[in-house]
């Protein structure tokens, strides 16, 4: 009788242990982080990956340097252009966001953009949040965050991309944006 009671209940207090221990393991973890070459400060939920590439935006080739990485499911990512010149960012950064919906072959999901507030963001530049519903390169439906602003020549596109949305993550990442 004895081994009867204490054997059942074993698994069970294996199980419940995994489990207060998967809880206590955040998915994401979250981290200031500061791209170099920038005023830029923000949270990423993981250690970001490096990479820099030249692409053609506004119409010449463009030093592109990101930052990136993928937790919970989702990717989290900044990317920033120097144009060189203040008064061709505008018309840059409208491209650019045009660029990308056109990637994820989506459309906004409101004409609105949302809210967002960037302390130390150019005045003549608004800075743009939109979301959007599209497709990663592979088919898959995915939902998509992105702000756009300018601080002097520097442009800068901040993502999240997800299989659904994650209203919690997005407002850390996007509300953690500050240029110093």
């Amino acid at each position: 009788m004895f081994r009867f009671l204490i054997f059942p209940s074993f698994p069970r207090a294996v199980l419940l242990s995994a489990l207060a221990l998967a809880a206590c393991s955040p998915a994401l973890n979250w981290r200031e982080v500061r791209p170099e070459g920038t005023r830029l400060s923000l949270l990423l939920p993981c250690k970001p990956d490096k990479a820099q590439k030249v692409v053609p935006l506004g119409g010449r080739p463009t030093s592109l340097s990101m930052l990136g990485c993928d937790a919970d499911g989702a990717t989290f990512a900044v990317a920033i252009a120097d144009v060189d010149d203040p008064s061709q960012a505008a018309s840059v950064l409208a491209l650019w966001q045009d660029l990308a919906l056109a990637n994820m072959k989506a459309v906004p999901a409101s004409r609105q953009p949302l809210p967002l507030k960037i302390p130390g963001a150019s005045p003549g530049t608004p800075v743009t949040r939109l979301q959007a519903q599209g497709q990663r390169a592979d088919g898959t439906a995915v939902s998509g965050q992105a702000a756009y602003f300018v601080q002097g020549s520097q442009l800068f596109q901040v993502v999240m991309y997800a299989p659904h949305l994650m209203p919690e993550a997005a407002e850390t990442f996007f509300s953690s944006l500050k240029l110093e």
